[in-house]
């Protein structure tokens, strides 16, 4: 097993791991030399990351998907976790354990696959159910279902992340079914294992997640409608009216058309749908947003664009002192861009989680340190740029 993981890393230690790349691009510096940006990750997270000095010596050794060994310091710069990178190489597969290097969910797949499967049969409606096994039957959807992210990078976004987000609408649905009595529990429950189904095809998750060429294309939307239309080329008795709801169910399961339904939620099984799946796609964002970014000090998150908010750390609020939260949250600008002098405009990418250093090893200074703003006021950017101009 790989050490330390992202999420291990302390501030101000010297760190030496291996991750995989994430994103990298190249960027100039105000001198003109280019300086390298990067999103690093583990199992545990990602984390961003600059490496300033000597990049031309490296620039073309590795690209994005590599696996590179890096020495470096972690440090927090606006409360964000930021890695600077003394050293890399980039390592072959044969050195790496791959298990080290994807999120996955903590759930069993094939426990999660098999409750499923039971959920699945259990329904009474034959036409639904028939229809569902084709999908669950079928060798390559089943060997996607399992393994495949429910999202790049908003929810679930980790291996078997889909099906974990399924079978908890699943657990989900049984309950509201029950206390809304007039829902129909097999309609739902097609909703529940089909509107997502597209993302088997939609992303690629060899290694990073990122979308297909078919994803970018299309969209799991219009991919889970082909299946389904794939599907139903076998059951010539499947009722026409039966179809159209499964269909609308995938076609209105974003709820709004701003947000990409091409329908709105037009009867309760569909509008139903739509709000379990919103809501366990934000209970996952705000435990994800929570577990994020450990080592940043404070009671609050860096600020999510996906709930569009920042979120409370309530375990640190409601014990400052077994958190170690030194610092007043309020002092930070949560989720603000990257304000390094060095970059051009560019923001921060949020690391979602971070790694650990080398025990027993001193700090070192990074290659090229940045001062930290010293204030928004006018004056106070002044005098960093006169820090700055002091340091050239």
């Amino acid at each position: 097993m790989k050490s330390p993981f992202i999420r291990e890393l302390k501030p101000d230690e010297i760190a030496t791991a291996v991750f995989l790349v994430h994103t990298k691009e190249v960027r100039q510096k105000r001198t003109g030399e280019p300086y390298l940006s990067l999103v690093l990750g583990d199992r545990t997270g990602e984390i961003d990351c600059k490496m300033w000095d000597n990049v031309a010596e490296v620039i073309d050794a590795f690209e994005r998907d590599d696996f590179i060994k890096v020495k470096g310091l972690m440090q927090l710069y606006n409360n964000r976790p930021q890695f600077t990178i003394h050293k890399l190489r980039r390592m072959a597969d044969h050195e790496i354990d791959f298990n080290d290097f994807f999120p996955a969910s903590l759930q069993d797949p094939e426990a999660m696959w098999n409750e499923l499967r039971a959920t699945v049969a259990a329904l009474d409606n034959h036409h639904i159910r028939r229809l569902l096994d084709a999908f669950l039957d079928d060798p390559e959807i089943a060997a996607r279902y399992k393994t495949a992210p429910a999202a790049k990078t908003i929810h679930h976004a980790f291996r078997s992340g889909l099906l974990e987000h399924v079978l908890s609408l699943a657990k989900l649905a049984k309950l509201t079914a029950a206390h809304y009595r007039w829902v129909d529990l097999n309609l739902l429950i097609a909703g529940v294992v089909l509107h997502d189904i597209g993302k088997i095809y939609e992303l690629s998750y060899d290694r990073s997640t990122s979308y297909s060429t078919e994803g970018q294309l299309l969209g799991h939307i219009a991919i889970a409608l082909r299946m389904i239309g794939d599907k139903l080329r076998a059951f010539p008795d499947f009722p026409v009216e039966l179809r159209n709801l499964i269909e609308h169910l995938v076609l209105s399961h974003h709820g709004q058309l701003e947000f990409g339904s091409p329908r709105l939620p037009a009867f309760p099984e569909a509008l139903l749908l739509h709000y379990l799946d919103d809501m366990d796609s934000k209970m996952e964002c705000m435990r994800a947003l929570i577990e994020r970014d450990p080592q940043a000090e404070g009671c609050f998150t860096a600020w999510s664009s996906a709930l569009e908010r920042v979120a409370l750390r309530k375990a640190r609020y409601l014990n400052p002192q077994s958190a170690e939260t030194s610092r007043d949250a309020a002092g930070f600008a949560a989720g603000a861009p990257d304000l390094n002098p060095e970059a051009e405009g560019s923001a921060s990418v949020s690391p979602s989680r971070i790694t650990a250093t080398s025990p027993g090893r001193s700090p070192a200074p990074a290659p090229n340190p940045q001062p930290a703003p010293v204030t928004n006021s006018i004056f106070g950017a002044k005098l960093q740029q006169a820090l700055l101009d002091e340091r050239k």
